[in-house]
């Protein structure tokens, strides 16, 4: 008899894991992209815009008709100088 209640027990308890398992997976919040900084090089002139993804980075160099770009993961722009 005390077989039985130990493995209704358990199986209600790998029930209960199982059911509560799920909705905590299902309300996780998603990952968020990756935020950084966007260098266009158009001509001779390099541009730089802060707190893009770099999808919208791409989409933003595509739209300038940019040469080149590149962009550089969870790093600000970078003046090139120190005069600010």
């Amino acid at each position: 008899m005390l077989t039985i209640a130990r493995r209704a027990g358990l199986g209600l308890l790998l029930i209960a894991v199982a059911a509560s398992g799920g909705t905590a997976v299902a309300r996780s919040d998603a990952p968020r992209p990756w935020l950084g900084a966007c260098y266009c090089r158009a001509g001779e002139t390099l541009r730089c815009t802060s707190d893009l993804t770099e999808r919208d980075c791409r989409r933003r160099c595509d739209e300038a008709l940019c040469d080149d770009w590149f962009w550089k993961e969870r790093l600000p722009c970078w003046n090139w100088g120190y005069g600010g």
